[in-house]
Protein backbone atom coordinates (compact mmCIF):
# COMPACT_ATOMS: atom_id res chain seq x y z
CA UNK A 1 0.00 0.00 0.00
CA UNK A 2 1.99 2.97 -1.40
CA UNK A 3 0.75 5.80 0.82
CA UNK A 4 3.40 8.87 2.06
CA UNK A 5 3.28 11.90 4.71
CA UNK A 6 5.35 15.06 3.18
CA UNK A 7 7.47 16.77 5.45
CA UNK A 8 6.62 20.19 4.66
CA UNK A 9 7.85 23.87 6.64
CA UNK A 10 9.80 26.65 5.96
CA UNK A 11 13.70 26.55 5.35
CA UNK A 12 15.89 25.62 8.29
CA UNK A 13 13.37 24.47 10.66
CA UNK A 14 14.52 20.89 11.18
CA UNK A 15 12.97 19.35 8.36
CA UNK A 16 15.53 16.87 6.69
CA UNK A 17 16.91 16.65 10.20
CA UNK A 18 13.87 14.76 11.23
CA UNK A 19 13.95 12.86 7.93
CA UNK A 20 17.59 11.45 8.53
CA UNK A 21 16.65 10.03 11.88
CA UNK A 22 13.12 8.01 10.69
CA UNK A 23 14.24 7.16 7.30
CA UNK A 24 16.16 4.68 5.36
CA UNK A 25 16.59 7.77 3.23
CA UNK A 26 19.00 10.10 3.65
CA UNK A 27 18.63 13.98 3.11
CA UNK A 28 21.59 16.35 3.43
CA UNK A 29 21.12 18.94 5.97
CA UNK A 30 22.88 22.24 6.49
CA UNK A 31 22.53 25.86 7.82
CA UNK A 32 21.27 27.41 4.69
CA UNK A 33 17.64 27.59 2.90
CA UNK A 34 16.63 25.65 0.44
CA UNK A 35 19.35 22.54 0.93
CA UNK A 36 16.78 20.08 -0.05
CA UNK A 37 15.53 20.63 -3.48
CA UNK A 38 14.77 17.56 -4.87
CA UNK A 39 11.91 15.81 -3.04
CA UNK A 40 13.72 12.76 -0.41
CA UNK A 41 12.20 9.65 -0.34
CA UNK A 42 12.64 6.82 2.45
CA UNK A 43 10.75 4.03 3.87
CA UNK A 44 10.77 3.06 7.73
CA UNK A 45 9.45 0.56 9.77
CA UNK A 46 6.15 1.39 12.28
CA UNK A 47 7.31 0.23 15.65
CA UNK A 48 5.39 -1.97 17.33
CA UNK A 49 5.56 -3.66 20.60
CA UNK A 50 2.79 -5.98 19.58
CA UNK A 51 4.83 -7.63 16.87
CA UNK A 52 7.65 -7.73 19.40
CA UNK A 53 5.64 -10.26 21.96
CA UNK A 54 4.15 -12.34 18.79
CA UNK A 55 8.23 -12.81 17.68
CA UNK A 56 8.86 -13.52 21.56
CA UNK A 57 6.25 -16.41 21.42
CA UNK A 58 6.08 -17.93 17.85
CA UNK A 59 9.80 -17.86 17.52
CA UNK A 60 9.44 -17.31 13.81
CA UNK A 61 12.61 -17.53 11.23
CA UNK A 62 11.83 -13.93 10.13
CA UNK A 63 9.94 -11.06 11.73
CA UNK A 64 8.77 -8.38 9.14
CA UNK A 65 7.05 -5.18 10.37
CA UNK A 66 4.86 -2.57 8.93
CA UNK A 67 6.41 0.76 6.62
CA UNK A 68 5.60 4.31 6.24
CA UNK A 69 6.65 6.24 3.53
CA UNK A 70 8.44 9.86 4.55
CA UNK A 71 9.12 12.48 1.64
CA UNK A 72 11.08 15.19 2.98
CA UNK A 73 10.12 18.28 0.43
CA UNK A 74 11.92 21.76 -0.30
CA UNK A 75 11.11 24.02 2.16
CA UNK A 76 9.05 26.82 0.79
CA UNK A 77 8.91 30.54 1.53
CA UNK A 78 5.97 33.36 1.17
CA UNK A 79 5.16 33.71 -2.54
CA UNK A 80 5.03 30.20 -3.18
CA UNK A 81 1.85 30.49 -5.11
CA UNK A 82 3.19 32.99 -7.43
CA UNK A 83 6.29 30.95 -8.18
CA UNK A 84 8.48 32.45 -5.60
CA UNK A 85 11.18 30.27 -4.22
CA UNK A 86 11.03 26.57 -5.08
CA UNK A 87 7.60 27.45 -5.10
CA UNK A 88 5.57 25.60 -7.64
CA UNK A 89 7.91 22.49 -7.03
CA UNK A 90 6.66 22.49 -3.37
CA UNK A 91 2.96 22.34 -4.48
CA UNK A 92 3.18 19.71 -7.19
CA UNK A 93 5.62 17.53 -4.38
CA UNK A 94 3.14 17.87 -1.91
CA UNK A 95 0.20 17.56 -3.97
CA UNK A 96 1.15 13.42 -4.56
CA UNK A 97 1.21 13.18 -0.54
CA UNK A 98 -1.38 11.65 0.97
CA UNK A 99 -0.87 13.50 4.63
CA UNK A 100 1.59 16.04 6.00
CA UNK A 101 3.83 16.93 8.65
CA UNK A 102 4.15 20.13 9.04
CA UNK A 103 7.01 21.21 11.13
CA UNK A 104 7.51 24.30 12.70
CA UNK A 105 10.54 25.60 14.67
CA UNK A 106 9.90 25.80 18.23
CA UNK A 107 13.58 26.70 20.10
CA UNK A 108 16.28 29.39 19.61
CA UNK A 109 19.62 29.40 17.90
CA UNK A 110 21.69 32.18 17.56
CA UNK A 111 24.02 29.67 15.05
CA UNK A 112 20.95 28.49 12.91
CA UNK A 113 19.58 31.58 10.39
CA UNK A 114 15.80 31.97 10.20
CA UNK A 115 14.67 32.83 6.94
CA UNK A 116 12.63 35.58 8.14
CA UNK A 117 15.16 36.32 11.05
CA UNK A 118 13.26 35.60 14.13
CA UNK A 119 11.22 32.76 15.55
CA UNK A 120 7.60 32.74 15.61
CA UNK A 121 6.19 29.14 14.77
CA UNK A 122 2.54 30.65 14.42
CA UNK A 123 3.23 32.95 12.04
CA UNK A 124 5.86 30.18 10.18
CA UNK A 125 2.49 28.52 10.37
CA UNK A 126 0.21 30.55 8.27
CA UNK A 127 3.14 31.36 5.77
CA UNK A 128 2.66 28.24 4.68
CA UNK A 129 -0.93 27.92 5.29
CA UNK A 130 -1.52 31.04 3.46
CA UNK A 131 0.33 29.56 0.28
CA UNK A 132 -1.40 26.37 0.14
CA UNK A 133 -4.70 28.13 0.54
CA UNK A 134 -4.01 30.63 -2.51
CA UNK A 135 -3.33 27.58 -4.80
CA UNK A 136 -6.77 25.90 -3.23
CA UNK A 137 -8.40 29.33 -3.90
CA UNK A 138 -7.44 28.93 -7.43
CA UNK A 139 -8.69 25.61 -8.01
CA UNK A 140 -11.63 25.92 -6.40
CA UNK A 141 -12.91 29.12 -8.22
CA UNK A 142 -12.20 27.68 -11.00
CA UNK A 143 -14.13 24.00 -10.45
CA UNK A 144 -16.70 25.86 -9.24
CA UNK A 145 -17.71 28.22 -12.12
CA UNK A 146 -17.74 25.11 -14.23
CA UNK A 147 -20.54 23.19 -11.83
CA UNK A 148 -22.37 26.30 -11.58
CA UNK A 149 -22.67 26.60 -15.27
CA UNK A 150 -23.55 22.65 -15.74
CA UNK A 151 -26.12 22.57 -12.44
CA UNK A 152 -27.96 25.86 -14.29
CA UNK A 153 -28.19 23.38 -17.09
CA UNK A 154 -29.83 20.65 -14.61
CA UNK A 155 -26.68 18.40 -13.81
CA UNK A 156 -27.83 17.16 -10.52
CA UNK A 157 -23.99 15.98 -9.84
CA UNK A 158 -22.86 19.45 -10.27
CA UNK A 159 -25.39 21.02 -8.07
CA UNK A 160 -23.85 18.67 -5.17
CA UNK A 161 -20.37 19.75 -6.51
CA UNK A 162 -20.99 22.98 -6.65
CA UNK A 163 -22.94 23.48 -2.76
CA UNK A 164 -19.06 21.73 -1.56
CA UNK A 165 -16.65 23.95 -3.39
CA UNK A 166 -18.74 27.27 -2.34
CA UNK A 167 -18.35 26.17 1.03
CA UNK A 168 -14.82 26.06 0.74
CA UNK A 169 -14.29 28.85 -1.11
CA UNK A 170 -15.95 30.91 2.05
CA UNK A 171 -13.84 29.23 4.13
CA UNK A 172 -10.23 30.09 2.06
CA UNK A 173 -11.58 33.62 2.01
CA UNK A 174 -11.68 33.64 5.14
CA UNK A 175 -8.28 32.07 6.04
CA UNK A 176 -9.16 29.02 6.54
CA UNK A 177 -7.98 25.82 5.56
CA UNK A 178 -10.69 23.07 3.60
CA UNK A 179 -10.11 20.75 6.36
CA UNK A 180 -12.13 22.95 8.65
CA UNK A 181 -15.55 22.55 6.43
CA UNK A 182 -17.83 20.04 8.04
CA UNK A 183 -18.63 17.84 5.43
CA UNK A 184 -22.89 16.64 5.80
CA UNK A 185 -22.33 12.76 4.44
CA UNK A 186 -20.90 10.43 2.36
CA UNK A 187 -21.75 11.68 -0.88
CA UNK A 188 -19.61 14.93 0.39
CA UNK A 189 -16.66 13.08 1.35
CA UNK A 190 -16.38 11.40 -2.01
CA UNK A 191 -16.46 14.66 -3.47
CA UNK A 192 -13.73 16.10 -1.44
CA UNK A 193 -11.38 13.63 -2.15
CA UNK A 194 -12.17 13.81 -5.51
CA UNK A 195 -10.51 17.55 -5.80
CA UNK A 196 -7.09 17.09 -4.12
CA UNK A 197 -6.92 19.41 -2.55
CA UNK A 198 -3.64 21.02 -0.52
CA UNK A 199 -5.54 22.38 2.59
CA UNK A 200 -8.26 19.11 2.99
CA UNK A 201 -5.09 16.67 3.71
CA UNK A 202 -4.87 15.30 6.89
CA UNK A 203 -2.18 17.31 9.02
CA UNK A 204 0.00 17.03 12.63
CA UNK A 205 2.02 20.21 13.61
CA UNK A 206 5.54 18.90 14.66
CA UNK A 207 6.65 21.84 17.08
CA UNK A 208 10.72 21.46 16.92
CA UNK A 209 12.19 22.13 20.08
CA UNK A 210 15.18 22.36 21.90
CA UNK A 211 16.10 19.14 23.88
CA UNK A 212 15.44 20.72 27.61
CA UNK A 213 11.82 21.10 26.29
CA UNK A 214 11.75 17.86 24.83
CA UNK A 215 9.32 16.86 27.66
CA UNK A 216 6.64 19.66 28.31
CA UNK A 217 7.47 21.96 26.01
CA UNK A 218 8.01 25.47 25.88
CA UNK A 219 5.98 28.66 25.04
CA UNK A 220 6.72 28.30 21.24
CA UNK A 221 4.85 25.27 21.75
CA UNK A 222 1.72 26.98 23.98
CA UNK A 223 1.92 29.37 20.76
CA UNK A 224 0.68 26.46 18.18
CA UNK A 225 -1.38 24.91 20.73
CA UNK A 226 -3.24 28.20 20.80
CA UNK A 227 -2.93 28.92 17.49
CA UNK A 228 -4.18 25.44 16.02
CA UNK A 229 -7.32 24.38 18.56
CA UNK A 230 -10.04 25.02 16.26
CA UNK A 231 -7.98 22.68 13.58
CA UNK A 232 -9.00 18.82 13.12
CA UNK A 233 -5.02 18.60 13.79
CA UNK A 234 -2.69 16.53 15.44
CA UNK A 235 0.28 18.06 17.86
CA UNK A 236 3.75 16.42 18.30
CA UNK A 237 6.82 17.70 20.56
CA UNK A 238 10.05 16.47 19.36
CA UNK A 239 13.60 17.73 19.39
CA UNK A 240 15.10 16.58 15.99
CA UNK A 241 18.60 17.35 17.38
CA UNK A 242 18.18 15.28 19.88
CA UNK A 243 16.80 12.66 18.12
CA UNK A 244 19.46 12.88 15.73
CA UNK A 245 21.86 11.83 18.66
CA UNK A 246 19.61 9.20 19.91
CA UNK A 247 19.25 7.37 16.34
CA UNK A 248 23.62 7.11 16.73
CA UNK A 249 23.23 4.79 19.51
CA UNK A 250 22.77 1.32 18.27
CA UNK A 251 22.59 -0.42 22.30
CA UNK A 252 18.92 -0.85 23.50
CA UNK A 253 19.79 -0.25 27.64
CA UNK A 254 21.88 2.77 26.77
CA UNK A 255 19.91 4.37 24.68
CA UNK A 256 17.11 3.86 27.06
CA UNK A 257 19.31 5.38 29.43
CA UNK A 258 19.34 8.56 27.29
CA UNK A 259 15.88 8.94 27.04
CA UNK A 260 15.38 9.33 30.45
CA UNK A 261 17.81 11.95 31.14
CA UNK A 262 15.58 14.17 29.37
CA UNK A 263 12.41 13.10 31.02
CA UNK A 264 10.98 11.22 27.75
CA UNK A 265 10.03 7.26 28.10
CA UNK A 266 10.30 6.69 24.30
CA UNK A 267 12.17 8.13 21.06
CA UNK A 268 10.00 11.15 20.05
CA UNK A 269 10.61 9.43 16.43
CA UNK A 270 9.07 6.67 17.41
CA UNK A 271 5.58 8.30 18.16
CA UNK A 272 6.33 10.42 15.27
CA UNK A 273 6.42 7.37 12.79
CA UNK A 274 3.24 5.61 14.59
CA UNK A 275 1.61 9.36 14.15
CA UNK A 276 2.55 9.15 10.48
CA UNK A 277 1.22 5.80 10.30
CA UNK A 278 -2.03 7.28 12.00
CA UNK A 279 -2.32 10.12 10.68
CA UNK A 280 -2.54 8.16 7.09
CA UNK A 281 -5.85 6.37 8.67
CA UNK A 282 -3.38 3.72 8.58
CA UNK A 283 -4.34 0.03 10.75
CA UNK A 284 -2.00 -3.21 11.33
CA UNK A 285 -3.62 -6.64 11.38
CA UNK A 286 -0.88 -9.75 11.72
CA UNK A 287 0.01 -12.74 10.68
CA UNK A 288 1.56 -15.07 13.24
CA UNK A 289 3.83 -18.61 12.73
CA UNK A 290 6.40 -20.71 12.95
CA UNK A 291 7.87 -19.63 9.80
CA UNK A 292 6.81 -15.41 9.77
CA UNK A 293 5.44 -13.22 12.09
CA UNK A 294 4.07 -9.94 9.81
CA UNK A 295 2.60 -6.70 10.24
CA UNK A 296 0.32 -6.04 7.39
CA UNK A 297 -0.88 -2.58 6.46
CA UNK A 298 -4.35 -1.52 5.52
CA UNK A 299 -7.16 0.93 6.08
CA UNK A 300 -9.29 1.65 8.87
CA UNK A 301 -12.67 -0.05 7.64
CA UNK A 302 -11.17 -2.14 5.55
CA UNK A 303 -13.11 -5.52 5.35
CA UNK A 304 -11.87 -9.46 5.54
CA UNK A 305 -11.29 -9.93 1.50
CA UNK A 306 -9.55 -6.75 1.13
CA UNK A 307 -7.32 -7.82 4.12
CA UNK A 308 -6.32 -10.47 2.41
CA UNK A 309 -5.15 -8.98 -0.94
CA UNK A 310 -2.60 -6.96 0.86
CA UNK A 311 -1.36 -10.77 1.18
CA UNK A 312 -1.94 -11.64 -2.28
CA UNK A 313 -4.11 -10.67 -4.60
CA UNK A 314 -5.55 -14.01 -5.37
CA UNK A 315 -6.42 -14.86 -1.83
CA UNK A 316 -8.94 -11.69 -2.30
CA UNK A 317 -10.92 -12.98 -5.57
CA UNK A 318 -11.24 -16.52 -4.23
CA UNK A 319 -11.97 -15.36 -0.92
CA UNK A 320 -14.06 -18.11 1.63
CA UNK A 321 -13.49 -16.55 5.18
CA UNK A 322 -11.32 -15.42 7.77
CA UNK A 323 -10.01 -17.15 10.94
CA UNK A 324 -9.32 -14.50 13.61
CA UNK A 325 -7.82 -14.27 16.48
CA UNK A 326 -7.85 -11.27 18.92
CA UNK A 327 -4.63 -10.46 20.24
CA UNK A 328 -5.38 -10.29 23.72
CA UNK A 329 -6.29 -13.81 23.45
CA UNK A 330 -3.69 -15.13 21.50
CA UNK A 331 -1.48 -12.90 24.39
CA UNK A 332 -3.19 -15.23 26.82
CA UNK A 333 -3.51 -18.57 25.44
CA UNK A 334 0.16 -18.77 24.02
CA UNK A 335 -0.58 -20.93 20.69
CA UNK A 336 -3.50 -21.31 18.09
CA UNK A 337 -4.53 -24.73 19.04
CA UNK A 338 -5.18 -23.06 22.53
CA UNK A 339 -6.95 -20.34 21.13
CA UNK A 340 -9.15 -22.50 19.35
CA UNK A 341 -9.91 -25.06 22.22
CA UNK A 342 -10.58 -22.29 24.42
CA UNK A 343 -13.96 -20.87 21.74
CA UNK A 344 -11.49 -17.83 21.20
CA UNK A 345 -11.20 -18.39 17.38
CA UNK A 346 -13.44 -16.17 15.09
CA UNK A 347 -14.58 -17.06 11.67
CA UNK A 348 -15.65 -14.37 9.71
CA UNK A 349 -17.18 -13.71 6.53
CA UNK A 350 -16.67 -11.33 3.50
CA UNK A 351 -18.65 -8.42 5.57
CA UNK A 352 -16.13 -8.21 8.27
CA UNK A 353 -14.37 -5.29 9.59
CA UNK A 354 -10.87 -6.16 10.15
CA UNK A 355 -9.80 -4.67 13.76
CA UNK A 356 -5.92 -3.03 14.88
CA UNK A 357 -4.28 -5.86 15.83
CA UNK A 358 -6.48 -8.61 14.05
CA UNK A 359 -4.00 -11.92 14.24
CA UNK A 360 -5.57 -13.48 10.69
CA UNK A 361 -5.22 -16.47 8.74
CA UNK A 362 -7.22 -16.54 5.33
CA UNK A 363 -9.30 -19.61 3.48
CA UNK A 364 -9.16 -18.93 -0.43
CA UNK A 365 -10.15 -21.18 -3.34
CA UNK A 366 -9.12 -19.71 -7.01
Amino acid sequence: MSLKCGIVGLPNVGKSTLFNCISSGKAQSANFPFCTIEPNLGSTNVPDKRLDRLTELCQPKRTIPATVDIVDIAGLVKGASRGEGLGNQFLANIRETDAILHVLRCFDDGNIVHVDGSIDPVRDKEVIDLELQIKDLETVEARLAKAEKAGKAGDKDARKLADVLIRYKEALMAGKSCRSVELVNEEEEEIAKSLFLLTNKPVMYVCNVDENSAASGNSYVDAVREAVKDENAEILVIAAKTESEIAEIEDYDERQMFLSEYGLEESGVVRLIQGAYKLLGLQTFFTAGADECRAWTIRKGDKAPKAAGVIHTDFEKGFIRAEVIKFDDFMTYKTEAAVRAAGKMGVEGKEYVVQDGDIMHFLFNV
